[in-house]
């Protein structure tokens, strides 16, 4: 487990810390990636990877989490900072903290999606994917049509 603290904020990977009520909340209501996803399904997926909490006071200001093997790989995803919070660079650090401690841990390859915050994220040292047709996918997810929708055609 990590701790920091930076300008009253506390980030701190202790899963006991995460708010799931809060999260779930802001995944299923506000998020285009996780509209209408379950309780459990919020739940499961924090119990299965490293959740990383942004606080203020005790209260989950932002969130995101890390499905990794610990060693080869590592999936950044659901990051998200409440809009009250928003404009003080809370997502950069969360993202800083997570490329660090993979880093730290030896895992060579990140990955990430995101629809509109590629900006935030090549901040953090992210590119397009080299040979994106090396990639496969099964998505069933219910919001596929909403994640894609921003993407630029990739023509013929």
């Amino acid at each position: 487990m990590s701790e920091r603290v930076r300008d009253g904020y506390l980030l701190s990977t202790d899963r006991a810390r995460v708010d799931k009520a809060v999260v779930h909340r802001w995944l299923s209501e506000d998020s285009y990636w996780a509209a209408g996803r379950e309780y459990d399904v919020v739940s499961r997926s924090i119990d299965g990877s490293v959740p990383y909490s942004i606080l203020a006071d005790g209260a989950q200001v932002g969130f995101g989490r890390v499905v990794t093997d610990g060693a080869t790989f590592a999936w950044i995803c659901d990051v998200y900072i409440d809009a009250a919070h928003r404009g003080r660079g809370l997502g950069g650090w969360l993202v800083d903290t997570m490329v660090e401690d993979l880093t730290a841990a030896g895992v060579q390859r990140l990955l990430l999606g995101t629809r509109d915050a590629h900006e935030v994220y090549r901040r953090s040292g992210f590119a397009p994917i080299a040979g994106p047709q090396r990639f496969m996918e099964i998505d069933r997810r219910p919001t596929r049509a909403a994640i894609l929708a921003a993407l630029p055609d990739p023509g013929p």
